[in-house]
């Protein structure tokens, strides 16, 4: 298969993925079994980048680095949030809440909208296609610099999202805000683990021992995840959620804990009805 068939039918299955999504979506009511499919297909369809032969020169153990990477990482992430939407009747509140905005028009507005996170997953698993096949003959610094990044990230989310379930789990934490362990330090630790493990594939293209104009094209993840997770579909509509069922106490919260960056908490200054 050519490198330009196989980017087509990466695009192609994307596509219809998302609508599967969608159809799931709309026909369980609980929209988290998006987010699950979504992981699930970027990194299967990423790791199918990564192995189709491309040119001369390509590292084999590279290829097959990069595709584990994708791979583990889409199955830690997609089965996590499919035991959570298993585990709670109730629908993701970010959708719920764009579902109220739409309307009538939302099944139809909800089934463009995961077309655009296909676009949003090809332009990822482009990403790691272009980690993928870096010509170098041995895996080199930037491959190993990678997997330590790719080790930090996904380690770091998974306790986040331990924390943060633990934290749930206790019936006297009920209403309460999560500012335990990770938490301490930033309102979303797990999507900046999220978004740092996209950089192990920056590490691993631009670390390449030789020139490699392609491996900028790896900037795109990382740029991608962060303009996503901080200003559009990941902290925006959740803090919004957590302000309406929390008030006060998340504002108090808002004020002390950076909402990416991990960092020292500060002193809160909200005072209860302001």
């Amino acid at each position: 298969m050519s490198v330009v068939s196989a980017i087509v039918l990466a695009a192609v299955a994307l596509c219809a993925t998302m609508a599967v999504a969608w159809l799931v979506a709309t026909r369980t009511g609980r929209s988290g079994w998006v987010d699950a499919i979504w992981s699930f297909a970027v990194g299967i369809i990423g790791a199918f980048l990564a192995l189709v032969p491309s040119v001369e020169g390509d590292n084999d153990h590279g290829r097959w680095l990069v595709a584990l990477l994708a791979l583990v990482w889409s199955l830690r992430l997609g089965v996590h949030i499919a035991g959570r939407t298993i585990g709670d009747s109730r629908d993701d509140p970010r959708y719920g809440q764009l579902k109220q905005e739409w309307g009538a028009s939302s099944s139809s507005r909800l089934f463009w909208f995961l077309q655009i996170q296909a676009a949003s997953a090809f332009l990822l698993a482009m990403s790691i296609m272009a980690a993928a096949h870096k010509p170098a003959p041995a895996l080199g610094l930037g491959d190993w610099v990678g997997v330590a990044l790719w080790m930090v990230a996904i380690g770091g989310e998974a306790l986040a999202d331990r924390q943060l379930k633990a934290f749930r789990d206790d019936s006297a934490n009920k209403g309460k805000v999560c500012d335990v362990g990770l938490w301490g330090l930033s309102r979303h630790p797990n999507y900046f683990f999220e978004w740092l493990g996209w950089t192990a594939y920056v590490a691993i293209a631009i670390g390449s021992p030789s020139a490699y104009p392609w491996g900028f094209a790896t900037l795109a993840g990382p740029i991608l995840m962060y303009w996503l997770l901080v200003h559009v579909s990941g902290i925006p509509p959740l803090e919004a959620h957590m302000l309406r069922s929390r008030g006060v106490q998340f504002r108090r919260y808002q004020e002390r804990v950076n909402a990416f960056w991990p960092g020292v908490p500060m002193a809160a200054t909200t005072r209860e009805g302001t």
